[in-house]
């Protein structure tokens, strides 16, 4: 008997062995009242924002995914986040990936603009520096709680659905091949309901990780502007968080939102941005995530099936991101306090970028499936790209990371006159990013 118990003990040991692990957390990031959110000081909570994420334990250092329901991460304030949630995980930070899913109504947090509002008197306008830190703190806690108490994981699960009528490009070209008509998050002219839905992904992709027949936690990627209304202060996680959130009450699953490279790509042709639109554009989110994932097909996976791969880059710098033309907007008296945040958002990534730092693009490979973490506003053209590079596999792709870089177009999109998306004002990077941004992808996934 004794033998047969030191048998069946080494078994139940080594059952798991060559699993990989994963810990979920997830934390209420919500300002209080009072507070600053992008375009307003905050006025009511609607519904609550979020950071959720994975840690995936392996033979190899942790990997940690975030995604968290602010505008926007840039930075210093990538640094501050990736380090932190590194350190709590116990591992590096080029093996951290923060992204936010980019709703209006969320936090801004960048510690290298505020450092020069502050300067210039306005600081304190756009940027909560302590709300950042505590809120920083907070997910580092529950990002060490959530290594600690990893699950095996046996098998990966993926699936898709079409999102019906919820995505349109923003670019409506004329036949001259320039920007006939922009179609921002919300429109009621006619002509831009009326035009195609142009160039988008249609797909709702769904990830997920089980343990045998547990699901552990689920990861949705989808390419759009998350927004149908905002910049009243009324906070609000929007269409995308909302389906999010009832998608995890109903399945009792963790539920991870992934915007994708959604640059060029909002709700436009669907919606008049009137407060109605919202639930009915969460209902088609929700559809699409319960159809992926009663799609879902399971295939093993273990720790060789796991490969994280990164590439450090420097995104081009626009031309006319200029120190002392800048510093002059800033010091002019004359000049209204949006342009003079503009001036200082374009002399941060100025800034950080000539401090020598860099933008880490990332791929994990998970058996066929892999995880593309790219950074900004990048548009729909890099994510169907990435997918062409693998044909025979599938790709998800989370943008807005890094987000000092303001909009990532294509080459040729630059040269688009009446366009939003590459003017000054929105991108800090050169016409040169195409070939820098199209190399690191094919780099981390080949």
């Amino acid at each position: 008997m004794f033998l047969l118990g030191i048998i069946l003990s080494t078994t139940g040991c080594n059952k798991y062995s060559d699993s990989i692990k994963v810990g979920v957390f997830e934390v209420n990031v919500t300002p209080s009242i009072g507070g600053t959110v992008a375009y307003a000081t905050v006025n009511s909570i609607v519904d609550s924002l979020y950071a959720k994420g994975i840690v995936i334990l392996s033979d190899e250092k942790p990997v940690v995914l975030c995604s968290v329901d602010w505008i926007g991460i840039a930075n210093e304030g990538q640094d501050a986040w990736r380090e932190s949630l590194a350190k709590a995980a116990g591992t590096t930070s080029d093996r951290v990936a923060v992204h936010v899913v980019h709703q209006h109504d969320g936090c801004r947090c960048d510690y290298t603009t505020e450092a020069i509002l502050d300067q210039y008197g306005l600081g304190g306008w756009r940027y909560d520096t302590l709300f950042m830190g505590r809120t920083i703190r907070s997910v580092a806690i529950a990002v060490e709680n959530a290594t600690q108490n990893a699950q095996p994981v046996t098998q990966l699960g993926f699936g898709q659905a079409k999102v019906e009528k919820v995505a349109s490009n923003r670019r409506i070209l004329g036949e001259d091949g320039n920007v006939k008509i922009i179609r921002y998050s919300s429109t009621r002219d006619s002509a831009a309901i009326a035009a195609p839905e142009g160039l988008i992904d249609p797909w709702m992709k769904c990830v997920s990780f089980w343990n045998e027949d547990q699901p552990l936690v689920v990861l949705n990627y989808y390419a759009t502007h998350p927004m149908s209304h905002y910049g009243k202060g009324n906070v609000s996680s929007d269409f995308v968080g909302i389906a999010r959130d009832s998608r995890e009450e109903k399945l009792g699953v963790p539920h991870i939102y992934f915007s994708g490279a959604g640059g060029n790509i909002a709700a436009g042709k669907y919606n008049d941005g009137s407060p109605g639109r919202r639930p009915v554009l969460a209902g088609r989110m929700e559809k699409a995530m319960q159809q992926a994932w009663e799609g879902t097909m399971k295939t093993a996976l273990s720790k060789s099936d796991m490969e994280w791969r990164n590439v450090e880059i420097q995104l081009p710098l626009a031309g006319h991101l200029v120190e002392d033309e800048l510093r002059a907007h800033l010091a002019d008296d004359h000049l209204d306090s949006l342009k003079k945040f503009t001036a200082a958002k374009q002399l941060g990534w100025l800034m950080w970028n000539q401090s020598g730092h860099k933008v880490n693009i990332t791929a994990l490979k998970l058996a066929h499936v892999w995880l593309l973490q790219l950074p900004g506003e990048a548009c729909i053209e890099y994510q169907l790209a990435a997918q062409e590079i693998k044909p025979d596999d599938q790709v998800c792709t989370a943008a807005y990371g890094e987000y000092g870089s303001g909009y990532i177009c294509t080459e040729i999109a630059y040269s688009q006159d009446k366009g939003y998306e590459q003017l000054p004002r929105a991108s800090f990077v050169s016409p040169e990013v195409e070939v820098t941004l199209m190399t690191a992808i094919t780099q981390v996934l080949e």
